[in-house]
């Protein structure tokens, strides 16, 4: 069956905050920084040419540090933040000229979003919180419930429908939160720096709890984050914001192994290169004739995970799987780890 869902384009997006923001958008085109333009003007560069696809089915990260633009960012998807110029497209609509009751239309039926802080109604249980977004499409209890129960199941609350959400951990709290979104069968789910405000074990295991789900369910995902870890477990695309403007979009290897400019490259120094580049991003071809080494490993495991296979199977070799399961190539321990060393001192791969 073809995949008809459709994706998030945005193009050419300017977002200026200020008394007449549209006054300077050509200006800023022209090449006026964000300094210039608040020392001159009084007015904010948020966000500054924005060219970026975000593909259906996938979780699509949009990280920097604080001030970079990425919640700015994620506001404009579901028109929360209109832009001073520019587009987002979803099924061919651009999200900014829509009227008023096509912008409730999008944001009801097609979009869901998960906040930092959580975003629960104190006085509403955990059932009541869940159904929320389908009392406001004026979905039935009687309809709503079992769909609600259903999501509270999924995300691991089981027994805890009646309670308050001042009843529940943080990590419950986003589990809820998490579970409302989902019940709406919203097609994109917005995160902003949902995990954030958790401990770090809980953290991660919300991180595995949304994993898992995507796994099943294929929602197109925009997570923000400020936390480069999080996004090279999480993210299919990794998009990097600095001053507003994107510094680099690609995947999490990619952005390791090639990173774009300086600043990028002092952004990802001390990642963990094992436990991001894959085995299929280092095998060699299969040696003509030779014969295959016994250990067989699949190409989408990282190389800290193969490491630990082949020292486990006292072997210096392993043959690489692709996905269909054919060998594909052949990797050795020297390769490992000579890609797993500091980016100054890595080779090019």
């Amino acid at each position: 069956m073809t995949d008809t869902r459709s994706g998030i384009e945005i193009r050419n997006l300017y977002k200026i905050f200020g008394q007449n923001p549209a006054k300077y958008v050509d200006r800023v085109k022209a090449g006026m920084t964000k300094e210039e333009l608040n020392d001159k003007y009084n007015h904010v560069l948020g966000l500054q040419n924005i060219n970026l696809d975000l593909a259906p089915g996938e979780i699509s990260v949009i990280m920097g540090l604080s001030g970079s633009g990425k919640s700015t960012l994620i506001r404009h998807i579901n028109g929360l933040i209109m832009p001073t110029a520019g587009e987002i497209l979803y099924e061919g609509q651009d999200v900014v000229s829509m009227n008023p009751t096509e912008l409730r239309h999008f944001r009801r039926l097609k979009t869901a979003m998960v906040f930092q802080k959580f975003g629960l109604l104190p006085h509403r249980t955990v059932l009541d919180n869940t159904c929320y977004g389908l009392d406001i499409q004026g979905l039935p209890r009687s309809k709503s419930e079992p769909i609600a129960r259903r999501w509270i199941d999924r995300v691991g609350l089981s027994g805890f429908e009646d309670n308050f959400p001042n009843q529940l951990s943080g990590g419950m709290q986003q589990r809820v939160g998490l579970a409302r979104a989902l019940a709406n069968d919203a097609d994109i789910l917005l995160m902003d720096e949902a995990f954030s405000a958790l401990d770090p074990l809980i953290r991660m295991d919300m991180q595995k709890v949304l994993l898992d789900l995507q796994d099943e369910l294929k929602k197109t995902i925009v997570f923000i984050t400020h936390d480069l870890d999080e996004a090279l477990r999480l993210g299919d695309s990794i998009a990097i914001l600095r001053d507003g403007a994107l510094e680099q979009v690609g995947t999490g290897q990619d952005i390791v192994l090639r990173p774009a400019n300086d600043y990028i490259a002092e952004f990802v120094r001390e990642v963990n290169r094992g436990r991001v580049i894959h085995a299929d991003r280092l095998a060699q071809p299969l040696p003509p004739g030779a014969p295959l080494p016994e250990l067989q490993l699949p190409g989408r495991l990282v190389l800290e995970l193969v490491a630990r296979e082949m020292t486990k199977a006292n072997a210096t070799q392993a043959t690489i799987l692709d996905r269909n399961g054919t060998p594909a190539g052949v990797i050795d321990i020297a390769s490992i780890l000579g890609a797993m060393v500091t980016p100054a001192d890595a080779p090019a791969l």
